[in-house]
């Protein structure tokens, strides 16, 4: 039997548009390093749009202090998109603008080589799904770390030496700028600094200080509203004193660039009459009395514990960190903004911790919270104003929850129901009485 072949023709295939994202990185807050920034995202974005082929997904840009994944939000955004599949190819700079710890970036790339997305470093001309991408990488990436390693500590070692001569490398304090690495008096903040500690002394607290100049319209050194901390550092800082104290804290290592408070594991330089003093050594020392005096009296004030949730949880409001605290015999998370600038900046609700606790329950598939099975989860809470919480995973997905507000009569103990009895009852004499006054005179005219 002779044999029959059919032949079918090929159904040509419609060539989709590659999605194209790119990610750009500065590492200080300056204005010079900020312009970079910019003028890298109006780079990007054009290129992008202009060329064939390509369908324009995005730029990503980070203004870190480091290259570590901790402190490069949009980083994160972008490798949340990339598992979504919303992104084909990945443009960047150079190796070191991704990450300069071999192992992380590796990690990223081997992640995003397994979801099909490619990753085109520019100063290295190296495409991340090449056939010999990897082990370039790895090579480039590791020359990278040692470079990084080797700047920070010729930083370092300067730094040091900058030290032992008194000089001041890098502070930043209301009241004072760096002129030749001496500190010079800024007149109009120097007079906020004193009105800070004279407050203090005439009996206000950090948080009224704060508020008082918030409504004023004066801003912090860095041209923000003061915070209840952001007080307590300048009364407790001693260099407003004309004593320079050198080294309060240092760097962990040079991969995370984490800043540790220094207590003994470096050497503290103190260097006498360094610069014109904003405070006299007799009204410092009062206030630091003060200080340890409304500490022993609100000795709470000074606890803190780590809690499974700490940094966690976001305000929805205004970004900063919820934390713990009691209301009555309930534990709560309120925004910090709100425990240190009011209502007014910020009107988050109080969370019910039990109400955290349930939800978190459900969004992990587990009746037990641990610390393993909740952060490989959930990356992070926000707080919306509409008693929601938003949980955003770790897949790059995210979940919406409501939660609920305990009764009020629930939560009062049978001791605040007699209090509020019988403030209920004097309430109702009071007015009783006022009527029965009015109405007799009403009478009697």
């Amino acid at each position: 039997m002779e044999q029959k072949v059919i032949k079918y023709k090929a159904i040509p295939t419609i060539k989709k548009a590659k999605r194209v994202a790119a990610y750009a990185r500065v590492s200080t807050g300056k204005d010079a390093m900020l312009h970079s920034l910019s003028s890298q995202v109006s780079y990007y974005a054009n290129y992008i749009q202009n060329h064939k082929g390509w369908r324009y997904a995005g730029v990503y840009a980070d203004e870190a202090v480091s290259g570590t994944l901790d402190n490069r939000e949009n980083f994160l955004k972008l490798l949340a998109d990339c598992r979504l599949g919303k992104i084909d190819m990945i443009i960047t700079k150079s190796i070191s603008r991704f990450s300069r710890n071999t192992i992380t970036l590796i990690h990223t790339v081997r992640e995003l080589k397994s979801l099909g997305v490619d990753v085109f470093f520019e100063e290295q001309n190296l495409h991340s799904l090449s056939g010999d991408g990897e082990v370039m990488l790895s090579i480039l990436a590791s020359y990278a770390q040692e470079e990084a390693r080797s700047v920070s500590e010729n930083m370092l070692w300067r730094i040091q030496q900058n030290f032992k001569q008194g000089l001041v490398y890098s502070k930043t304090m209301l009241g004072y700028r760096i002129e030749d690495s001496t500190l010079v008096v800024v007149p109009e903040e120097a007079e906020v600094v004193k009105r800070v500690f004279n407050l203090y002394l005439e009996g206000y607290g950090t948080h009224a200080i704060a508020k008082l100049l918030n409504k004023e319209g004066v801003t912090s050194r860095h041209k923000k509203q003061f915070s209840k901390s952001t007080i307590q550092y300048m009364l407790r800082n001693k260099d407003y004193t004309g004593e320079l104290h050198l080294q309060k804290t240092y760097q962990y290592d040079y991969l995370s660039k984490k800043t540790i408070l220094n207590k003994g594991e470096k050497t503290i330089y103190i260097v006498h009459d360094a610069h014109e003093a904003i405070i006299d050594l007799s009204t410092f020392e009062a206030v630091q009395e003060e200080l340890a005096r409304r500490d022993n009296k609100y000795p709470h004030s000074r606890v803190r514990h780590n809690h499974l949730y700490s940094g966690l949880i976001k305000c929805g409001h205004c970004g900063c960190t919820l934390g713990r605290g009691k209301l009555r015999d309930k534990y709560i998370w309120r925004c910090n903004t709100y425990r240190s600038k009011g209502k007014d900046v910020c009107p988050l609700n109080a969370i019910p911790e039990s109400e955290i606790k349930r939800l978190i329950k459900e969004v992990i598939h587990s009746a037990v919270i641990e610390e393993k099975n909740l952060r490989s989860t959930i990356r992070a809470i926000v707080a919306r104003n509409d008693r929601t919480l938003e949980f955003l995973l770790m897949d790059g997905t995210s979940m919406t929850e409501a939660w609920i507000s305990p009764s009020r009569k629930d939560s009062w103990t049978i001791a605040m129901k007699e209090r509020a009895r019988i403030k209920s009852k004097q309430i109702q004499k009071e007015r009783r009485k006022e009527y029965e006054e009015n109405h007799s005179h009403s009478v009697n005219n």
